[in-house]
């Protein structure tokens, strides 16, 4: 039996402290999906639905339990904390998506209440006012949500003038009918051999026909939303704002003058030179991604799934051609058009799943083959959502059964979930940047030591490692360097010292080289690529198709690398190899490859030749007398320390 809620909250962690220790909190009611599944009122009272990234009627387990109630208040609330870190083309499916579901309920004989400003003050107002005896609330993995969610509680349970104590009840949309999280394997190999059976999303459910008399608002206008975000306290500088607007590619292709204006352009926008479709899927100025309500986005979807069979209707032929746009890869189309959907909860991960298989199964003739699926976007779709819905559970694994040695957060860039962790609360802010096939705790011995060294110490596992989510997408040097601009502008919040070894080191070399004013400075341990650049320059390509060779060699190469990674792991550690335990190995098994050596003595050589401003230290990997011993770096360790000149 799937859980609506789980008995407490998230702990949030202390970030001033080496050991995890939870924030206690008081307890959560415990529903299942079957007990809140039939119409009958059941409930006397109140309950209040708190809408944040679930913006839909269908597939909506919270809508189910508390339509059991007397009377329920839909609610979404404008607080700046929820929308900071949305562009301005979230913010545009935002409105059309709340608008939608506004309609939607007061078809239904409810409403939307609106509300505008802090939510830990407005749910404890809205309580009293409505005399309500529940709050249902999606639970969360992003850990700036966790908060925010775990101030309101604290507000609620403090506020003396409300008449009753309320129940807050978590909720969420279970992909698998899984009991425990505590039991779950860590690969998604041994995952798939449990053969855990999948949940099916249940009906809208029959609201309430008593609607109670109170304010219920209207919708703020696009102009007026951008205005109170200006004034609001997360509001980035302007400086700052600008830097995550620009991507590294513009910044290259300007500097190096190898492009003209129509290559600056978003590799989508072509089409927002066209009229626009009275009924188009693509509803914000850009056009890049699928918006609207959630009949809209369901509608997209079908119309994505059947791409191969044509059409007439000229909506359909729109999303058409920007899927060949957007297939940047195979099976990329997907995320790149439905990502924001998904992540307002316009749509739930779970009805694009079971879509995707009905529609298979017409096809088919009710059989699903073993050997794959009979359309690219059914494939697309169907593993698109599996591993977003694994990653996401992971996610929540990783914060409640954490068996690492520092407390896992979770930053959402670009609709992806990022791992990271942060320990001290005073000095310096330091970040921390693994290498190839690594992930935070490559660093494991080295947070405490800095952050007990008077430093505020980040540590972060980049896209497509470790447990970070890995999304299909075209992975490059640049793209990291952007989700480390912006976790420093986001997360950190001001310059940071910046420490990388390997690919973590050219990448955060990169950065420092595109954005410098948010570094203080830049260390690079065996630093990975060339510190010196030679040759000509390549010009910068979207096109990355991969050959049938290329695929067939790379299988290869990954079944060696696996079959290898033990030696090669120990004899990057010479003076300590027990530092390579099974533990390490295990998680780079589970996640990645090796990290590809460099020749230190040639770099080394060439830095001091090009190079005399910086500091260059030697040291041994795993020698404990070397100020930088913690640092897992090869087995001739360079260490490289420089200003960042800012311009």
């Amino acid at each position: 039996m799937a859980f609506l809620a789980f008995p407490r909250f998230l702990p949030i962690p202390s970030s001033g402290s080496c050991s995890l220790t939870p924030r206690t909190s008081t307890k959560c009611s415990r529903l299942s999906v079957s007990a809140c599944a039939g119409s009958k009122r059941e409930k006397d009272g109140v309950a209040i639905l708190w809408f944040k990234h679930d913006l839909r009627l269908d597939d909506h387990p919270g809508l189910v339990a508390a339509a059991q109630y007397r009377s329920i208040v839909p609610l979404y609330i404008f607080d700046h904390r929820l929308l900071s870190r949305y562009s301005d083309e979230m913010l545009e499916l935002l409105l059309f998506a709340l608008k939608d579901l506004k309609d939607s309920l007061i078809e239904q004989g409810s409403d939307l209440m609106i509300r505008i400003g802090s939510a830990e003050k407005v749910l404890p107002e809205l309580a009293k006012e409505a005399k309500a005896s529940s709050i249902f609330l999606e639970e969360e993995v992003e850990y700036h949500v966790q908060k925010l969610v775990d101030v309101v509680k604290e507000s609620l349970v403090s506020d003396s003038s409300l008449e009753r104590r309320l129940s807050t009840v978590l909720w969420r949309t279970p992909f698998y009918d899984i009991q425990t999280l505590h039991d779950l394997p860590e690969s998604y190999d041994d995952f798939k051999k449990l053969q855990t059976p999948l949940a099916s999303p249940p009906s809208i459910a029959e609201l309430p026909s008593v609607k109670l008399d109170l304010d219920w608002g209207e919708l703020p206008k696009y102009d007026y939303l951008e205005g109170i975000m200006n004034a609001s306290p997360s509001k980035l500088n302007g400086s700052w704002t600008f830097m995550k607007q620009t991507s590294a590619e513009t910044i290259l292709r300007e500097r190096l003058s190898k492009s003209d204006e129509k290559n600056k352009v978003g590799f989508l926008s072509s089409y927002s030179e066209r009229k626009k479709l009275k009924n188009s899927f693509f509803v914000t100025k850009n056009g890049n991604t699928v918006g609207g309500g959630a009949g809209a986005v369901l509608n997209a979807l079908h119309a994505y799934l059947r791409y191969l069979e044509g059409t007439a209707r000229d909506n359909w032929q729109e999303l058409h051609d920007k899927i060949r746009v957007a297939e940047s890869q195979e099976g990329s189309s997907f995320y790149t058009l439905f990502g924001s959907a998904l992540c307002l909860g316009i749509i739930s991960r779970r009805r694009v799943y079971s879509e995707a298989i009905n529609y298979e199964k017409e096809r088919n003739a009710g059989f699903i083959s073993p050997f794959g699926y009979s359309s690219a976007t059914v494939a697309a779709a169907v593993n698109s959502v599996s591993s977003m819905e694994w990653y996401w559970i992971m996610a929540l694994r990783s914060q409640r059964n954490n068996k690492g040695m520092y407390s896992i957060r979770i930053w959402r860039w670009n609709n992806f979930l990022i791992q990271y962790t942060t320990v001290g609360d005073q000095g310096p802010p330091v970040l921390m940047v693994h290498g190839f096939g690594a992930f935070l705790e490559h660093y494991r011995d080295n947070i405490c030591n800095v952050a007990n060294s008077g430093n505020r110490v980040w540590a972060i596992t980049l896209l497509g490692f470790g447990r970070s989510e890995k999304p299909n997408v075209v992975y490059t040097e640049l793209l990291w360097a952007e989700l480390l601009r912006d976790f420093i502008i986001e997360v950190v919040g001001e310059p940071v010292h910046v420490v990388g070894n390997s690919i973590g080191g050219y990448v955060a070399a990169i950065l420092a080289g595109l954005w410098p004013t948010l570094l203080k400075s830049l260390i690079l341990i065996n630093s990975a690529g060339n510190m010196i650049p030679v040759g000509s320059y390549i010009p910068l390509s979207k096109e990355r198709q991969t050959s049938s060779a290329t695929w067939l060699g790379a299988r290869f190469l990954l079944y060696y690398l696996r079959s290898t990674l033990r030696n090669i792991v120990r004899n990057c550690y010479p003076a300590k190899p027990e530092r390579a335990d099974e533990w390490l190995i295990g998680e780079m098994l589970r996640a990645g490859m090796k990290d590809p050596l460099s020749d230190s003595k040639t770099k080394l050589a060439m830095l001091r030749e090009h190079c005399p401003g910086i500091m260059i230290r030697k040291l041994d990997a795993g020698d404990e007398e070397s100020s930088f011993s913690g640092f897992h770096t090869h087995s001739i360790g360079i260490v490289h320390m420089m200003n960042v000149q800012k311009k």
